[in-house]
């Protein structure tokens, strides 16, 4: 048995304010938790995505979360949960004023199969992209697949 408290895990870099990533602090191998604090404008996920071999789920713990799916936008509020297929396209973002607490479930653990898209002003459309380490090592950045320009910053 293991027990932590969501304020004593370190966050990380992240599309949101804050990711905590607690399954790590648990010892959870076939499970990843992360709990979120987004701002308004932020978003759970670096862009449009889904994972080819994991299931997903999101609780909404406070405020209001708009996931964009393949389906059209699903609005998700406290107190309500949504689960995503493997394969499933989504991405959560806070589109209100106030801040979102929320917890993302999502089995198995790791998964390294994630396609990803983002909208991309030098091709002038969403296209796939992949994130890297920035040189600062103090921000994640998202690059355009086809044509290499920088698509965003995290930190």
């Amino acid at each position: 048995m293991e027990k932590v408290h969501v304020d004593d895990v370190d966050g990380q870099m992240s599309a949101g304010d804050v990711r905590r990533p607690i399954s790590k602090a648990l010892g959870a191998d076939n499970l990843a938790i992360n709990y979120y604090e987004l701002a308004p404008g932020d978003s759970f996920a670096f862009g449009y995505h889904a994972h080819d071999d994991q299931e997903e789920v999101f609780y909404v713990q406070s405020g209001t979360t708009t996931f964009e799916t393949e389906n059209g936008d699903v609005v998700v509020s406290a107190g309500e949960l949504i689960r995503f297929a493997p394969g499933e396209f989504q991405r959560g973002v806070n589109e209100g004023d106030e801040r979102v607490t929320a917890l993302a479930l999502g089995a198995p653990r790791d998964t390294e199969n994630v396609e990803m898209y983002r909208r991309c002003e030098e091709c002038g459309e969403r296209t796939q992209n992949e994130i890297e380490m920035a040189d600062s090592e103090e921000e994640l950045v998202t690059y355009c697949l086809d044509c290499g320009a920088e698509t965003g910053r995290f930190d």
